[in-house]
């Protein structure tokens, strides 16, 4: 029972971590149709960023530990996010009414350009974290121990998911946004500012993802430039799991996503864990080919 806690924990904590990157593929996806293939690049960004300020400033020995973490979340996310809206300004808003394929190909074109510009500056080796800057306690969880950044993870996943779900179900800004992604065209009939809205998808998506960025660094201790892809293919598989488009849908994914691998890697073999990933995806798309809550797309007569 104690190793099957843990292994759910560790599930959860790997699964917030992919539904985080998930909502920026979603959200994006859901407003202007379009798989942002950068994404995984600005999560990578996230891990980066979190490395370099943990490294050269002592937020914890300033204001403490969980303050400390707290300010560095904060700054990360909004740098990953102006990174993210730079992007959309610079890759996506000149091909908004060009055919598809043009944006897809700028958005390999910006992953591409990313992931080497991160190799440039910090090189190709891994970055490692001293082992002063990373939390080596553990909690006690229904008889079972639980490493501190695990639980931190599993409740700083929790947290920003839910008030994504608010700010996007419960204010006039996410009533914009769920509008704008049933139907552009009437969107901006109804007075609403679709290049805002876009704006500020590029805005969360990436914010998001750069918190992610920042959870795997700390809780694995180390970052190297090509994590993105990794990760990247296992929150597009969760997007597509729960359904593409669909906010809760992305949650759900990377969650269930989460915990088929660490429990497949616990009590079947390690050796399958990114095919458990898969095989999951093909069943659901076989009984369900709209994932498990339904792609949102918008319904035209």
């Amino acid at each position: 029972m104690e190793e099957l806690l843990q292994q759910l924990t560790n599930g959860l904590a790997v699964g917030g971590i992919y539904a985080l990157v998930a909502l920026g593929y979603t959200m994006v996806y859901g407003v202007l149709r379009l798989i942002n293939f950068a994404h995984g690049e600005l999560f990578t960004l996230g891990a980066y960023l979190g490395f370099t300020f943990l490294t050269s400033f002592a937020f914890a020995g300033r204001v403490g530990p969980i303050a400390g973490l707290g300010l560095l979340a904060l700054l990360v996310m909004g740098l990953v996010a102006v990174t993210g809206a730079l992007l959309e300004r610079a890759a996506y808003r000149p091909l908004r009414d060009a055919p598809r394929l043009s944006a897809v190909v700028s958005a390999l074109g910006a992953s591409i350009f990313l992931q080497n510009a991160l190799m440039l500056v910090y090189g190709a080796r891994f970055q490692v974290y001293p082992d002063e800057a990373l939390p080596n306690r553990a909690v006690r969880l229904f008889g079972a121990q639980v490493p501190v950044m695990r639980a931190l993870v599993v409740a700083a996943s929790a947290a920003l998911m839910a008030a994504l779900w608010l700010f996007v179900h419960r204010t006039r800004f996410g009533t914009a946004i769920r509008a704008a992604a049933i139907d552009r065209d009437a969107a901006r009939l109804a007075g609403i500012d679709v290049d805002r809205v876009v704006l500020a998808v590029f805005l969360i998506g990436p914010a998001l993802g750069g918190a992610a960025g920042l959870m795997v660094g700390l809780t694995y201790g180390q970052v190297g430039f090509t994590m993105g892809w990794g990760y990247g293919m296992k929150a597009f598989t969760a997007a597509i799991l729960g359904g593409i488009g669909n906010v809760p849908g992305a949650m759900l994914g990377g969650l269930l996503l989460g915990v088929v691998e660490a429990l497949g890697s616990a009590y079947l073999s390690t050796a399958w864990k990114d095919a458990f990933a898969f095989i999951v995806l093909i069943a659901v798309l076989l009984v369900r080919p709209t994932g498990l809550l339904g792609e949102r797309i918008a319904e035209k007569a």
